[in-house]
């Protein structure tokens, strides 16, 4: 059986569950139309700072916060398009504006799907008209994210998107990765560094992005809860990012469409033909071992 409940607290949040599965899915679509949690057989799947969630001046730290129009940061916060300069916080604004929910649906799955328009407010730093649709969908112990891309205005859309999932994890030591990449570039010391598998965890901050990426599906396993997740998407995406900072229990595995800065530099960035729709799927599947 599926169900969609709505529980009504400081934000509105959708609870999406396939109780044969024993998995829920909580969706708080006021705060960027973000995933705050995930939950399979009673085991919390995501990591998500309450203290930050709570506070509306702040952006989410956890759950599965939504990058538009650009992935990472741009150099000064600018960019420039048609001679005139723009200022873009990290990431975009689209995980920290409001969305609408338009759909629900408990039949064979459960997912919800919300929008989110162009308006004022994002035309002032991205002048152009669109609209995201995203569709989350529970089914067993996986979770699909379909997303949709409209470009509304009379000439093409430039932009990237991706997803910064922070799973939880409570030590590190256990972690295990299959990265369909040789290397890695450091963000940090800009250096490219071989792969084999695993990090230095000891580092205050690790932020590796895999390029040339050979399959489209990678996994992190946690040995010491047997627990494996399995990340897949399509075609759209080139960089596959990992992000973790010492003494906080979570990693991030965040599927790119673009490198970053691509908005100034055009490497890998989608270019929307005006009154086109471009559609992105990305799964994840948790299997216990």
């Amino acid at each position: 059986m599926f169900t969609i409940a709505l529980l009504e607290s400081q934000y509105k949040t959708y609870i999406l569950s396939d109780e044969a599965a024993n998995s829920q899915l909580e969706v708080v679509p006021e705060r960027g139309g973000i995933i705050t949690q995930w939950r399979i057989q009673g085991q919390e799947i995501l990591y998500l700072d309450m203290e930050r969630f709570t506070n509306p001046e702040l952006s989410v730290r956890g759950g599965i916060p939504i990058l538009f129009p650009i992935c990472g940061n741009l150099p000064d916060n600018t960019y420039t398009y048609n001679g005139q300069q723009y200022i873009l916080k990290q990431h975009g604004f689209a995980r920290d504006l409001p969305w609408e929910v338009i759909d629900q649906v408990t039949q064979q799955a459960a997912s919800l799907t919300l929008v989110f328009n162009s308006n004022e407010q994002t035309r002032a730093v991205y002048p152009f008209d669109f609209q995201l649709a995203f569709t989350y969908q529970i089914l067993g112990n996986s979770l699909e994210i379909r997303q949709k891309f409209t470009n509304h205005s009379p000439e093409p859309m430039p932009f990237s998107t991706g997803l910064h999932p922070y799973f939880g994890i409570s030590d590190k030591t256990g972690l295990q990765f299959d990265i369909p990449a040789s290397q890695f570039h450091d963000q940090k010391t800009k250096a490219t560094h071989f792969f084999s598998g695993g990090f230095d965890l000891n580092s205050d901050e690790i932020d590796a992005a895999f390029r040339d990426l050979g399959d489209r599906s990678a996994t992190a396993t946690d040995t010491n809860r047997k627990l494996q997740l399995q990340l897949n998407w399509d075609d759209t995406y080139s960089t596959l990012v990992f992000w973790t900072l010492k003494g906080k229990n979570f990693y991030c595995l965040e599927p790119w469409s673009a490198p970053r800065n691509a908005l100034n530099t055009g490497e890998q960035l989608i270019h929307l033909p005006p009154g086109a729709s471009h559609d992105t799927l990305v799964r994840m599947t948790v299997n216990f071992l």
